[in-house]
């Protein structure tokens, strides 16, 4: 199936839609800086979610259906990623409580804008909690942007993620799996995790 292409701010974005049969909810997901849609953990969450009657739309970023490597401003990445999102619940994700979530820079994306997206949940695999630390400069942290979620979140982190790993919160489940952030060395174990925390999205919906 083709994609959707969605006109954003920023250029056309593309969402790639893998139905379920009669969906109870949806899981929109964007990807990482420099990787795309077909991360094997995307791909390993999009099934585990398919079989729970979760409908997944796989979102990319108008940079990466230009072509381009290097991601956009986060302004840009946010306003197209609201424009995908207000779309597609207009008409393929009409009536579904919509959870929204990516791969870390994704998951980024996702958490800052949770709330303008009307999101059920937040779904983070390997977020980038702390930049690499640059000379002379003391660490800095992206914990700010988990924290203004309010909604249920899950993150999955490789133990040996060198980004850091973010600490569980009031709404906020933290499971961690073999690996650094890729999240290649065990996919089962990611879909496992996200697995377990699905049944949650659209409960109070139902």
């Amino acid at each position: 199936m083709p994609p959707i292409e969605i006109d954003t701010p920023h250029g056309p974005a593309h969402a790639h839609l893998h139905a379920a049969d009669a969906p109870r909810a949806a899981l929109v997901l964007g990807h990482g800086a420099g990787g795309g849609v077909e991360a094997p953990d995307l791909v390993a969450v999009t099934e585990a979610a398919r079989d729970q009657g979760i409908t997944v739309a796989l979102v990319e970023q108008p940079y990466r259906v230009a072509g381009r490597r290097s991601p956009a401003r986060a302004p840009q990445l946010d306003a197209a990623w609201i424009a995908v999102i207000e779309r597609l619940r207009a008409d393929e994700l009409a009536g579904l409580p919509v959870a929204v979530g990516g791969r870390s820079l994704g998951a980024r994306v996702a958490c800052r804008t949770a709330a303008q997206t009307g999101a059920v949940a937040v779904l983070c695999l390997a977020f980038p909690l702390e930049p690499p630390r640059r000379a002379g400069k003391p660490q800095q942290s992206r914990l700010a942007e988990l924290e203004a979620v309010t909604v249920p979140t899950l993150v999955v982190q490789g133990e040996r993620d060198p980004f850091g790993m973010p600490p569980p919160g009031p709404s906020r489940q933290v499971v961690k799996v073999a690996g650094d952030h890729g999240l290649k060395a065990d996919v089962e174990a990611v879909a496992a995790a996200v697995r377990a925390w699905l049944p949650s999205i659209g409960a109070k919906q139902a």
